[in-house]
């Protein structure tokens, strides 16, 4: 049986809310010569087969020429569309290629044992913050997700 480490999100009163699944959070502060250099980092590190849904927050708009893009080795778009990082601003959700301020959830996506990556695929990103939110459920009794 896996070792689940993330946790669900509470309301309020600090009551779990399970409709959504379990939660697993990443954040990243981009740098060019770093974090912000073109490339694939991994986000999440996924074991057996689950289903997740992926976003992000931003707190500080991105900067710099680059694009980004997530998902899975062989499929980097899968989960949120290939986006130029200064359509990024504060305050937004990315989880398409239109980031907004309030955006529809999609469904998810079932992966097994893929990890989960971002790629910044041209050029870099100079500046900005995302926190990556991984929300999922395990369907195998090994599934499990944790920031990596």
């Amino acid at each position: 049986m896996a070792n689940i480490t993330s946790t669900y999100q509470r309301d309020a009163n600090r009551v779990p809310i399970t409709n959504l699944g379990l939660t697993a959070t990443k954040s990243i502060t981009y740098s060019a010569s770093t974090t912000g250099a073109t490339g694939a980092t991994t986000l999440f590190t996924v074991t057996g087969l689950v289903n997740i849904r992926l976003m992000a927050v931003c707190s500080t708009s991105l900067t710099g020429s680059g694009t980004i893009e997530a998902g899975i080795s062989g499929a980097t778009a899968i989960a949120i569309a290939q986006t130029t990082g200064t359509d990024i601003d504060t305050g937004e959700i990315w989880l398409d290629a239109t980031p907004a301020t309030n955006e529809a959830y999609p469904s998810g996506i079932i992966l097994n044992g893929s990890d989960i990556i971002q790629t910044i695929a041209t050029n870099t990103l100079t500046a900005g913050v995302l926190k990556y939110f991984c929300i999922w459920s395990p369907i195998s009794s090994d599934g499990n997700v944790s920031a990596a």
